[in-house]
């Protein structure tokens, strides 16, 4: 690879991490090509691009990088082979690799960067999957903001039918 064609990569690396929220890193190195096609169409399939890169071209690009991104703690992950699959989902991929292990090791994940945060070894698997997205943590909040109005509206609702109901009573006697 020239020096030329390094560069083009880094900045397209750099593009990728720059824009990705979410991307976890894993090592799928004893996987046979058959098994990783499979993994790459499942990815294609929901969304997920999976990259493999070379470690120290992802570290550089990543180096160029604001200190908010906080990219450090991950770059320990980037030993041996690498994979990266980028989402828009932040749990997306832990689903995945869950889904498609099976009874297999691989792909291990080595790192998963989500908004900053960073969880490093295979055993972070389990805590990601139980993410909520975005979408579900909205969801939640206006579960919260409707259910306390709902239960207002409905005592309000009991209380005019019995309000009603004593008014037209003393209403009757005077």
């Amino acid at each position: 690879m020239t020096r030329t064609d390094k560069g083009l990569l880094v900045e397209e690396l750099k593009e990728k991490f720059e824009n990705s929220s979410y991307f976890y890193v894993t090592d799928a190195s004893t996987l046979t090509v058959a098994k990783i096609n499979q993994l790459r169409r499942i990815c294609f399939e929901k969304g997920v691009e999976v990259k493999t890169v070379k470690n120290a071209l992802a570290i550089k690009a990543m180096g160029e990088q604001s200190d908010s991104k906080n990219f450090k703690g991950i770059f320990e992950a980037f030993k041996g082979q690498s994979t990266v699959l980028f989402s828009q989902d932040g749990k997306l991929p832990a689903s995945i690799i869950k889904e498609f292990r099976g009874k297999d090791a691989r792909p291990l994940l080595k790192a998963a960067y989500i908004d900053s945060d960073i969880f490093i070894g295979d055993d972070q698997l389990d805590i990601l999957i139980k993410l909520k997205t975005k979408n579900e943590l909205v969801g939640d909040v206006l579960f919260m903001l409707q259910s306390p109005a709902k239960n207002v509206i409905s005592a309000l609702k009991s209380g005019g039918s019995t309000i009603a109901g004593v008014l037209k009573t003393l209403e009757e006697r005077g």
